[in-house]
């Protein structure tokens, strides 16, 4: 939590549990409204090995910045809490504590920033939501039919477009290293995508026609997913727009509190004293004192 929502400056907007496990964290990082274009969550094991990205999994998340000095003020920002930077044309790229690699380029897209309001980062540096993200194949060509027929993809030189009503995003392959990858710390388990409430079982169809193996689709609560891998081995969610993480809690005290869905809400008594105690986020949002710690 510590360096998503200190350091990267993201607002927490849901803390909740793995539906699959409520034994465990599942955390919502997103901005200031919890919109469905920027939406990070982790699972959290504690003592997890260190994973690492193989064939057919996720390896980078490209962020959008505004201009060339939000990504100076990201590489003293990060170097100074001591994470490694590089700089390959004009981008910043970087790990976090668990070895997930992040890049942050100039949005030139022209969509609406997507900006969490933070004491130490200046909206004007902020984080403006997802670019895309980076995935490993051995044989891209494999998935293109899925992903131009079915899906919608649009092809470009640096790999698929994937566009909405209001926003857009990349999906590009790069080919794998020798070892196979590992899920664990450190990992992406799956890419998300958004759907209409009205299209989603449209989508479904669609997926199975094209070949592929969805799940039934499963009430998250805040939104319905659908599940499927793409043929080369990408984990794919499409979830819909909302209910949102609005319908439990205020916009305002967003992700301040344990929330679970009301399937769940019988186990808080168990399941809460199990979970790791965390920070308070409020230390981090506007108006609060900046602090280091």
């Amino acid at each position: 939590m510590d360096f998503y929502a200190r350091v990267l400056g993201l607002r927490l907007v849901k803390k909740t549990v793995n539906q699959d496990d409520p034994t465990i964290y599942h955390l919502f990082y997103g901005d200031e409204e919890g919109d469905p274009g920027l939406d990070l969550t982790f699972f959290e094991y504690p003592g997890a090995m260190p994973g690492r990205a193989g064939d057919g999994m996720i390896h980078r998340i490209v962020w959008r910045v505004g201009s060339p000095d939000a990504i100076e003020f990201w590489a003293d920002r990060l170097g100074g809490e001591g994470v490694s930077v590089e700089r390959p044309d004009g981008r910043l790229r970087f790990a976090d504590p668990e070895g997930l690699e992040h890049e942050l380029l100039v949005d030139e897209s022209g969509d609406e920033p997507l900006i969490a309001e933070h004491a130490e980062v200046p909206s004007e540096m902020a984080l403006q939501g997802f670019d895309g993200v980076r995935a490993y194949s051995s044989r891209p060509e494999a998935s293109t039919a899925l992903l131009e027929q079915a899906l919608g993809f649009k092809r470009r030189d640096d790999g698929w477009e994937v566009r909405g009503e209001r926003r857009g995003s990349l999906y590009a392959y790069d080919p794998p290293p020798s070892e196979s990858g590992v899920q664990s710390a450190g990992t992406v388990h799956h890419v998300a995508f958004a759907s209409t409430h009205e299209d989603h079982e449209t989508w479904r169809d669609r997926v199975i026609q094209a070949g592929a193996r969805p799940t039934p689709v499963i009430d998250r609560f805040y939104f319905k997913s659908i599940y499927f891998r793409e043929p080369s081995r990408v984990l794919f969610e499409l979830a819909t727009i909302g209910p949102g993480f609005t319908t439990d809690e205020p916009l305002e005290h967003l992700g301040e509190k344990l929330s679970l869905p009301p399937a769940f809400e019988h186990l808080r008594d168990q399941v809460e004293p199990k979970l790791t105690p965390l920070p308070d986020i409020r230390q981090w949002r506007p108006g609060a004192v900046p602090s280091r710690s």
